[in-house]
Parts: structure tokens; sequence; C-alpha cells
């Protein structure tokens, strides 16, 4: 099995449904309120060990009663949480959600506790894999490529500048379209997968596309993690040792899947789901 360290964060998502995305300025009626476990990091963790793999969450929460609702799931499923840092400063993180009819979505995420994530050596150690995202501070961010052992995997979102020298060390970045166009440089990575929803995903590799998949037909309801279960899905396949060509079409099955169900967490598939699609 593999052993995959996640830092990144950890949200309380409040999600209202409504017929269509407002305008600016534009005050619409929604249906009830849901208080969803979510958060870039934690939704990937979960989203790793679903799919079969042993995860560790190197993670900040509130020391709140948010904090245990965000965590429900990782704790149900079997992420190791011995990593996460509670932080009596700071409220748990939380994201304000909208989704609409078609499944769009609209996401501001207030950090709370992940803006105060440390990462040290220990926290990696040992890992096949070191997955992190850019919902934590730069410099957590950098602690985890620079302290990981096996591959190095950003999920550079939501995007921003980010050092040449920090992605010469990175091996897989995973962005998707508005995120490649808007980073400069990502190509220095060792490796850089594109998704682009319903057009699938690319891989390219010293600025060279050199594989491409589709996700299978789905009817979209909520577009919330379906990146997140993109960039889990692909990291397993990839230590599992499939290809480039199958890792990347086990990872377009993987978020096509998620996009099928309501909210982030409750949403993302298990191994015998993804198998039974592809």
């Amino acid at each position: 099995m593999s052993r995959i360290a996640v830092v990144g964060s950890v949200n309380l998502d409040l999600v209202a449904r409504v017929p269509r995305l407002p305008a600016p300025g534009e005050t619409l009626a929604a249906g009830d309120l849901q208080r969803v476990p979510g958060g870039k990091g934690a939704n990937q963790a979960l989203a790793a060990r679903r799919l079969g793999a042993e995860v560790t969450l190197v993670a900040a929460v509130g020391d709140d009663p948010a904090a245990d609702e965000a965590l429900a799931l990782l704790h149900r499923d079997g992420v190791r949480l011995d990593r996460l840092r509670r932080e009596p400063a700071h409220p748990t993180g939380h994201a304000l959600i909208t989704v609409d009819d078609s499944g769009e979505t609209t996401i501001v995420v207030a950090a709370g506790a992940n803006a105060a994530l440390q990462v040290t050596p220990d926290d990696v150690r040992g890992a096949d894999a070191v997955l992190t995202v850019l919902e934590i501070p730069d410099s957590a961010v950098a602690a985890a490529v620079e302290h990981a052992g096996g591959l190095v995997v950003l999920n550079a979102a939501p995007a921003r500048a980010l050092p040449p020298a920090l992605l010469r060390q990175v091996d897989l970045v995973v962005v998707n379209t508005s995120e490649y166009a808007a980073i400069d440089g990502l190509d220095a990575a060792g490796a850089v997968a594109v998704t682009a929803g319903t057009d699938g995903a690319v891989l390219r590799r010293g600025g060279r596309e050199v594989a491409r998949a589709a996700p299978p037909p789905v009817t979209v309801v909520d577009g919330t993690a379906a990146g997140d279960t993109f960039t889990a899905a692909l990291v397993v396949a990839l230590l599992d040792g499939a290809s480039d060509a199958d890792a990347l079409r086990r990872a377009c099955a993987a978020g096509a899947l998620t996009v099928t169900r309501p909210g982030a967490q409750p949403s993302l598939p298990t191994a015998a789901e993804l198998a039974a699609v592809l």
C-alpha cells in the first residue's frame, strides 16, 4: 500500500444551491444551507484514502466545534491525523460555496487556522509521495517540498506566483486550464497535468504533451472537489506503477465520478466505484 502525506487545508464548507450563480450585487434565494467537510488538503487526503492509499494529513484546525465537523469523514475512513495541529488562537477554516443547477460553483475561502500551518521534516518522513496545495502559507508549501523524500506533487490551486526554484523541486504539478495560464514557469516542474473539465486532461513533460485522456460522460450535479479527486487519483495511480496515459485515464474517471454527487467529501469515489467505471 502506497504511503502519501498530504500537506494542506481543512475547511468546513457552507454550501448553498441556487438556480444560477448570482451576478455582482445580486441577491438570490437559496435552499437549505448545508455544512459539509472540505478543504483541498482534506479532500485530497480522503480521496487518496478511499482509492486505497495509506494517508497522513498534515494540517491545522481551530480548537472549535467546526473542526470536529470538518474532520468527521477523515476519522471515519481512516486517514491518519497524528500530524494534525489544533490552533486555539484561530478558527477552523471555512469555504462559502454556491452551486447552480448545472453544477457550476463559486467558492470563497476564509483560511482561519490553515494560515498558521507550519511543517517539519517529521511530518512527511517515510512517505512515498508528498502532496501539497496552495490553500496554506508559502512557507508550509516550501517546507513540504524541501523535506519530501519521494514523489513531490503540487496542486497549484488557488493560483498564485511560485518561485522557479520551488517548481524545479516538484515532480508533478496539477492545475486547471485557468491556473496554467495564470502561473508562469510551471513547465519547470518534472511534469504538469492540466485539467479541462469535460474536455479531459493532458500531461506535459519538458513543455511537451505526452498523454491525453477524456472523462466518461456523466450528469453533472456539483463540480466541487472534482480537481481534488483527479489529483489524488493521479498520484495513487502513478505510485501503483501506471503509465502516464493510464494514470491520466484513471484520474479523469475519478474526477467525473465526483461531479455526479453533491458536496465535497461525501462525493469522493471509492476504489471499487472507480474500477467499475473503468
